[in-house]
């Protein structure tokens, strides 16, 4: 079956997370994506762990999920040579992503006033092309923490924490994938025959996602802050400990859901409490009603609390860690883990793509590639250069 985006060509200039895995999000809709790495060193997330004992080589396994589904072309974008054949493989393209600081391309000769008008760029970095804080390095850790959303992480009593994975890089690869296709469709569906250049800063996909927190600011004067597992707008709500020693995430904020958790309880005289009788109520008499529910799940094992909740129709399920994730029946029977072959390591299970068309089975990407490995077949084949051009450029270090 076609996919969306085949016939597309993404030039991946990024580092790290956020703008290849834009690029990865296009290419597992179709595009073909070629990945500009360094001569020799090749992208920084090769050197991240965790790692595999390759031999007596460490082999990043960050690197194999998230370098997966395109081809490397080493090209040094520092010596003009490099930025001519950079301008040359542009040319052929339909989207770059580049996280370079800003200013970085601008001084090369590659920026997207010097590329066709054609092109969809999106650019990363953590604050944005221009604004006093524009030219500041930063990674992930500072988008969170410029965002607010670190400081509504974690428990009130201790230093805010930061969320276990990578949410900025990745939410702001997705926020920037959606831009992108939004462009190609003014550009060819159109038939403006123009692209266009994309923001794409870390802290504002955060931002965007800190629900009425500003707005509470703004009319209410509250400055929001942590509030662990539980909900200050909401409850019961949160994580709780089970007889079995696992926890349990259960939800009861709606009175539709809080009336179906006090049947799933046995303790139907909880919905004519005036202390819990409406959602209002029960916010503010959260850790009560937290306290009563709290009290329930550790009478029962885990799979007892959630079948009772799932028999009553309510939201519950036991928290997972990786293990019980990629066991689950579920996840087996939608495919959403699949084995991609790593050039390096053999057959890997990894993430699955996503979204899917209904009713298909997405292509497995292929492995992440080695540095450099399609060197030769892309700037022969997209830039038209011969076996003499590539082995001069080789000599001189340009690729």
């Amino acid at each position: 079956m076609r996919r969306p985006l085949e016939g597309l060509r993404v030039i991946d200039l990024g580092s790290r997370v956020s703008a290849p895995f834009c690029a990865a999000i296009l290419g597992e809709q179709g595009a073909e994506v070629i990945k500009i790495e360094e001569p020799g060193r090749g992208d920084r997330l090769r050197e991240l762990g965790p790692y595999v004992d390759n031999d007596g080589e460490l082999y990043s396994l960050y690197w194999s999920v998230e370098g997966r589904g395109r081809k490397s072309v080493t090209i040094d974008l520092r010596r003009p040579e490099g930025q001519e054949k950079f301008r040359s493989l542009a040319a052929t393209a339909d989207v770059v992503c580049e996280s370079f600081r800003p200013g970085t391309l601008e001084n090369w000769g590659i920026d997207p006033s010097q590329l066709p008008p054609s092109l969809v760029t999106a650019r990363f970095c953590v604050f944005g092309q221009d604004g006093p804080k524009s030219p500041r390095p930063g990674l992930n850790g500072n988008a969170l923490a410029f965002s607010g959303l670190m400081h509504v992480t974690g428990y009130p009593d201790r230093p805010p924490a930061r969320p276990g994975v990578n949410i900025a890089g990745y939410l702001t690869g997705l926020f920037a994938a959606q831009s992108v296709t939004s462009l190609l469709y003014d550009r060819d569906a159109r038939g403006t025959g123009t692209g266009g250049v994309i923001d794409v800063y870390m802290y504002g996909s955060i931002l965007r996602i800190m629900e009425w927190t500003i707005a509470a600011y703004d009319r209410l004067g509250m400055v929001r802050n942590r509030s662990a597992d539980s909900l200050d707008i909401a409850a019961p709500v949160g994580n709780y400990p089970s007889r079995d020693s696992r926890y349990v995430y259960l939800v009861g904020g709606s009175q539709v859901f809080f009336e179906r958790r006090c049947r799933a309880m046995e303790r139907p005289e909880l919905v004519d409490d005036e202390r819990f009788a409406t959602a209002a109520a029960r916010a503010q008499n959260r850790v009560e009603i937290n306290a009563l529910v709290a009290e329930w799940v550790a009478s029962e094992d885990a799979d007892e609390i959630e079948s009772r909740c799932v028999a009553c129709d309510v939201p519950a399920g036991k928290i997972y860690d990786v293990a019980d994730l990629a066991a689950d029946e579920h996840v087996l029977a939608r495919g959403d883990i699949c084995t991609v072959e790593d050039p390096i390591i053999g057959p890997v299970r990894q993430q699955a793509p996503f979204p899917r068309m209904l009713g298909t089975t997405p292509p497995t990407p292929t492995g992440a590639p080695l540095v450099g490995e399609h060197t030769d077949e892309v700037l022969s084949s997209a830039v038209g250069l011969s076996t003499a051009e590539l082995d001069g450029l080789r000599a001189d270090g340009i690729i």
